[in-house]
């Protein structure tokens, strides 16, 4: 498995790029096409409005369509003998600006299109002098070529010949729109770029729940490992000390030695005390597990449960020149408490003060009364944590690394065991540690009528 999570890793995550790639990319083009689509629509006004100009179309006042004008020319020729045909009479004496105006907006309309837009009609030629019909915006927007786009197109009539070109003004049609136009564009495609967008955010995150499940299942097969592996050496230990102080007992030599017999005795004593305290802690694990960790509240002495529990330590603290100092100065040391469960807390905490303690072990313990607070702190002069293993040790079954001190057992349970039973208890857990230099559990106990189970 550990082969072949970095390889699943791997190759989920280039599909996933590639698939990231793929849409990017499918994206972009999508939006080229809609652009050159957008610039053959305008084109198509553009050469709309030019036919419509030409062809001399004009609004049709009664519809809103755009029709015809008859006797145009006729009324042009009686004016002025010899005008010249009727297309190539230049576009201001046939049209004014709101006339232009309404035929390109209805142009851009049957294209889709609904923008701001300015126009002009300019004209050089050798006719008519030179003339421009235009809107009033139209030199801002035409001197701005950064927000505004130009189409452009000559007015020729369709039945004008190159020759005859030569003797009529030139006119050019400029229609100008904003450059942001291209914003209706991503709006035609907002759907399937929303799409896009949506589905590979939900790629992306399931990928990233695989990954964390994966570690978490990885993390917990690593666990299960450690806690068969602690198991074994908790329970070996203890059964192979009893073995031999039952072997002892039976030798002819030590069975007339009653001292000899109430020492080993005392030592399978001791011994099944420690295996059951290991079978509590794994009990109470499971407890912790389906959160049914019930209070029995009744009226508990502090002072007394925390004596009874260095007496239990005796023979450890013996074995390893080990002292424990109390200060219990708390002036009232009554709690209501569940009795077993906080008696359990001490004992964890000062198992773990014991344990994490490298030779002649010093523990402190003290009590204080703090405001409406029962306060309790076990100090050691152990090995000290650093920051990010302060940061841990309340996880089930996260054990601190212990460097070269080997002897460290247990199930990295203890600890977890007792932040659940202080907030059980409405309380309050701090720690202060330096490596080298040992560790500091202090617990806020609030001291009220009554706690929640």
């Amino acid at each position: 498995m550990k082969k072949l999570f970095p390889w699943i890793f791997v190759l989920i995550t280039l599909s996933l790029a590639g698939i990231i790639f793929i849409q990017v990319n499918w994206i972009r083009n999508a939006i080229s096409m809609r652009k050159d689509q957008y610039n053959q629509r305008m084109l198509d006004v553009l050469g709309a409005v030019r036919d419509d100009i030409v062809n001399d179309k004009h609004p049709d006042k009664s519809g809103g369509g755009i029709s015809s004008r008859s006797g145009y020319n006729n009324t042009m020729g009686n004016l002025f003998p010899g005008f010249p045909p009727q297309e190539t009479i230049p576009v201001p004496f046939r049209y004014n600006v709101g006339e232009i105006r309404q035929i390109i907006d209805q142009n851009l309309r049957v294209q889709g299109f609904d923008i701001p837009f300015q126009f002009a009609v300019i004209s050089k030629g050798p006719l008519y002098s030179a003339y421009e019909l235009r809107t009033s915006e139209f030199p801002e927007w035409f001197a701005d070529s950064m927000h505004h786009k130009q189409f452009i197109t000559y007015l020729v009539p369709n039945r004008t010949t190159l020759s005859s070109l030569i003797n009529v003004n030139q006119e050019l049609l400029y229609i100008i729109v904003p450059a942001d136009s291209y914003v209706y564009i991503l709006r035609s495609m907002k759907w399937i770029i929303s799409g896009s967008v949506i589905f590979t955010l939900i790629i992306i995150t399931a990928f990233a729940l695989t990954i964390f499940a994966a570690l978490r299942q990885k993390k917990l097969s690593e666990i299960k490992s450690d806690f068969i592996n602690n198991m074994t050496h908790e329970f070996k230990t203890p059964l192979a000390t009893i073995s031999l102080a039952v072997d002892a007992i039976g030798n002819d030599k030590v069975v007339v030695n009653k001292d000899k017999i109430r020492y080993f005795s005392g030592i399978i004593k001791e011994e099944n005390k420690r295996m059951h305290r290991q079978v509590e802690t794994i009990l109470q694990s499971a407890l912790l597990d389906r959160q049914e960790i019930k209070l029995n509240p009744g009226s508990v002495n502090v002072h007394e449960i925390i004596e009874k529990n260095v007496q239990n330590l005796e023979l450890q603290l013996k074995d390893r020149e080990g002292e424990v100092q109390l200060h219990l100065n708390a002036a009232n040391p009554v709690l209501i408490a569940d009795e077993v469960h906080f008696s359990n807390m001490i004992s964890n905490l000062l198992d773990n003060a014991l344990k994490y303690s490298a030779e002649h072990p010093l523990i402190t313990v003290e009590t204080f009364n703090h405001k409406k607070n029962l306060v309790l702190s076990v100090t050691d002069n152990g090995i000290g944590m650093s920051k990010e293993t302060v940061s841990r040790i309340f996880e089930k079954f996260y054990r601190a690394h212990t460097g070269n001190l080997h002897n460290v057992k247990g199930f990295g349970l203890g600890l977890a065991y007792v932040k659940a039973i202080v907030e059980a208890h409405e309380g309050k857990i701090k720690v202060e540690s330096t490596l080298g230099k040992g560790s500091k559990f202090e617990i806020y106990f609030p001291q009220r009528l009554g706690v929640n189970a």
